[in-house]
């Protein structure tokens, strides 16, 4: 599993358009602020997920193969059983890297994707590394531009 820094910043350098297997189009839900994150970061989100036509103004796919062009990076938002099929698709549509957010780690599909010669990450968040590593993070950890002492209900 590539965890180290210099192979993750490698990674996010050269991965910039990022097929989200598994993200809502729910506002509130770590997926959809990871991809709107990374959209405003200047990458290319491809949502793939059969139950949207589009999130954040992006056509959604059903399917990893329904894609019509090429992707860099699959980035998995889905329980660590159901990876295996998407680690053999991404294998199949020449990604260059399969990406496991926090709380998946599937290390066989990491393997199949060290195999075919993919980056493999398990266990993180693509948006948390980027933040790391670019300086994304802020005194709170996340730049909301929401400024208050008041709870949300």
């Amino acid at each position: 599993m590539a965890a180290d820094i210099p192979t993750l910043r490698r990674i996010l350098k050269i991965c910039r358009t990022i097929a989200m297997v598994g993200l809502s189009a729910d506002w509130f839900r770590p997926s959809y602020f990871a991809a709107k994150y990374m959209q405003q970061h200047g990458y290319r989100i491809v949502p793939v997920n059969p139950r949207y036509a589009e999130i954040l103004g992006e056509r959604c796919y059903a399917r990893l193969e329904d894609i019509p062009f090429a992707v860099d990076m699959v980035d998995v938002f889905r329980k660590p059983a159901d990876v295996m099929p998407i680690a053999r698709s991404a294998v199949a549509i020449g990604a260059k890297c399969l990406w496991q957010q926090l709380g998946v780690a599937n290390a066989e599909a990491d393997a199949i994707a060290r195999a075919a010669g993919l980056d493999s990450v398990m266990d993180r968040c693509v948006k948390i590394e980027h933040a790391r590593l670019f300086g994304g993070l802020h005194w709170a950890g996340v730049n909301t531009r929401v400024i208050s002492a008041r709870r949300l209900v």
